[in-house]
């Protein structure tokens, strides 16, 4: 049976993409299989779909994710590229390796379709950011039909491949700094007296607000700031206490060491 789609590795997140291209995709045509057999049944039964071996996947579906470890990548493909070579249909690897540039997948796979993907966790739920870039040999076909199958998982986005690494930094590692600010602004308010359920969950929805209406107005985050800031008022007494704590360098320098950890 042929596939739209195959998995090997289902860990975090390649189970998190397996469910959101089973949104997009009749769930009959997507095979997973994982180092752990039992993983893999446990995730195809909630899906609806099949399981199977490594090379199962790689003989049999159109978009081949890989979700191993990167160390991994060099003994994988090792034990599956005979079964690509053997292929005479057209099909697309689609690795999740952080790290693993498309020269370097080129090397470990030969001159074979790949695109490179860096997803970050709120792909689960739909919301998540996923760039990518393609080698040449992908056709616009191949990518548009890509896009289909990922539509569910949030923003899927075409960059050159040098602006991976960035990207990376900022939407795969921001939900880790985005959790850790909500986590003090709730301290904050528990502090000021709210109760912590109250205070995560106002934390939380004034995020979502704030950057909903940061997308949807197309105003820049800095005149909009400007908006909530009364003269003499709280707001802009709390945008001074974030100043003088060295909030914006403090945002600025995570961002780039962990640019800085990809070279």
């Amino acid at each position: 049976m042929k596939y739209t789609a195959g998995f090997i590795g289902t860990g975090n997140m390649g189970g998190a993409l397996a469910q959101c291209v089973a949104k997009a995709v009749n769930a009959e045509k997507i095979i997973l299989s994982n180092r752990t057999e039992e993983k893999a049944k446990i995730l195809s039964k909630s899906i609806g779909c099949d399981f199977g071996t490594n090379k199962d996947v790689a003989k049999n579906s159109e978009f081949i994710f890989i979700g191993v470890k990167p160390n991994l990548i060099p003994e994988l493909a090792e034990y599956i590229k005979s079964d690509l070579l053997e292929r005479n249909d057209s099909f697309v690897i689609v690795s999740m390796a952080a790290g693993v540039s498309l020269n370097d997948l080129s090397n470990i796979f030969g001159a074979l379709p790949i695109i490179r993907i860096m997803p970050n966790t709120p792909v689960s739920i739909g919301k998540g950011v996923t760039v990518c870039a393609a080698s040449k040999n992908v056709s616009n076909e191949k990518i548009e039909k890509f896009k289909n199958i990922m539509s569910f998982s949030g923003k899927v986005d075409f960059i050159d491949e040098k602006f991976i690494n960035a990207s990376s930094a900022l939407s795969g590692c921001g939900p880790a700094f985005v959790y850790m600010f909500i986590e003090a602004l709730s301290d904050g308010a528990v502090e000021c007296g709210l109760t912590r359920k109250m205070s995560i969950e106002y934390a939380c929805q004034t995020l979502i607000g704030a950057a909903s209406l940061v997308l949807e107005s197309g105003k820049h985050p800095g005149e909009l700031k400007d908006a909530v800031c009364s003269p003499g008022g709280t707001t802009i007494a709390g945008v001074h206490a974030l100043e003088k704590n060295g909030f914006r360098n403090a945002a600025m320098d995570c961002v780039k060491a962990a640019f800085d950890k990809t070279l």
